[in-house]
């Protein structure tokens, strides 16, 4: 691994400008849009907007930081993980990543669906779906028109 002086952060590139303030609450109101069947399996978990991922959290997942990003991130322990003794623990995380999503998206209703489907995801690692079921859930949800939800 290069030393730490030598690793650089991606740059981000702004499809859109969006003050941080503004972002949390577009995420809000992504949140508030997402099947309530599928927001109301999260337990113990709260949702954190971050400027970008470091580069350990893009590792975590097996990518290079230096030519890829996340948009989110799951941290904890998957609910079909939890055991009898779960509990009195601290919640789990959903990071949701401000510049890379402004980077990707050229409008707000842009960004507001690829926040969706960004909590979508990072939902079906909470309950501890495979990629595959969640790549197949992620389809099935981006053919559904906002007004279907």
């Amino acid at each position: 691994m290069p030393p730490m002086s030598s690793r650089r952060p991606p740059v981000y590139h702004a499809g859109m400008e969006m003050s941080r303030e503004e972002f949390e609450e577009t995420v809000a109101e992504a949140m508030d849009l997402v099947p309530f069947a599928f927001a109301e399996l999260l337990d113990n978990v709260v949702i954190q907007v971050r400027d970008a991922p470091t580069h350990g959290m893009v590792e975590s997942v097996g990518l290079d930081p230096a030519r890829s990003t996340l948009f989110g991130l799951y941290s904890g322990v998957s609910l079909d993980r939890r055991g009898g003794g779960y509990g009195n623990v601290l919640p789990d995380a959903i990071f949701i990543f401000r510049w890379p999503l402004l980077a990707a998206c050229r409008t707000r209703r842009e960004l507001i669906r690829q926040i969706q489907l960004t909590l979508l995801h990072e939902i079906g690692h909470h309950l501890g779906f495979s990629d595959a079921q969640m790549h197949a859930w992620e389809n099935a949800f981006a053919t559904i028109e906002p007004d279907q939800r």
